[in-house]
């Protein structure tokens, strides 16, 4: 692709991104980083602990908390909007959405997402202004024992 096209992209430019990185990059770390072969990617974020425990739960939260973020970040602030996009996420035989209600009787990525983005400020380029309702904060979860790192 040609320069021209890359620039008509609606992709937030680094200058952009970087004054929320540490809201953006601890829910990142700790999504990515389950398993020792990411070590090198959470080092290089300045992460010197063990790989996070797999938690289900707390992996919706946090991803919920990053698409209400961009959401806010691309300027759709309205709730009803970010619904509607979010109910795209379907087929008429699966999609996201059915695939949630069959498996938790609702549609939870859409109540997480628009709980947090109901609980988030739009993004300034000072940062933004979220309380996240996880304890422990984004980060600082689970975390696999030390001695569990497999040998090379």
């Amino acid at each position: 692709m040609a320069m021209f096209m890359w620039k008509q992209l609606p992709v937030p430019t680094p200058a952009m991104l970087e004054p929320h990185l540490p809201f953006i990059l601890l829910r990142v770390l700790e999504l990515v980083y389950t398993a020792w072969d990411m070590e090198p990617l959470a080092r290089d974020l300045g992460d010197e602990g063990t790989p996070f425990r797999w938690d289900e739960e707390r992996r919706a939260l946090l991803r919920a908390e990053l698409d209400a973020f961009f959401f806010r970040m691309y300027g759709i602030d309205d709730p009803a909007d970010v619904e509607y996009i979010l109910d795209t996420f379907a087929t008429e035989t699966g999609g996201l959405r059915h695939h949630e209600i069959a498996k938790y009787g609702e549609y939870r990525t859409r109540r997480l997402v628009l709980d947090a983005h109901a609980r988030m400020d739009t993004p300034t380029p000072a940062g933004i202004r979220y309380a996240t309702p996880l304890t422990p904060p984004p980060g600082q979860g689970p975390r696999h024992p030390a001695q569990s790192k497999v040998s090379e």
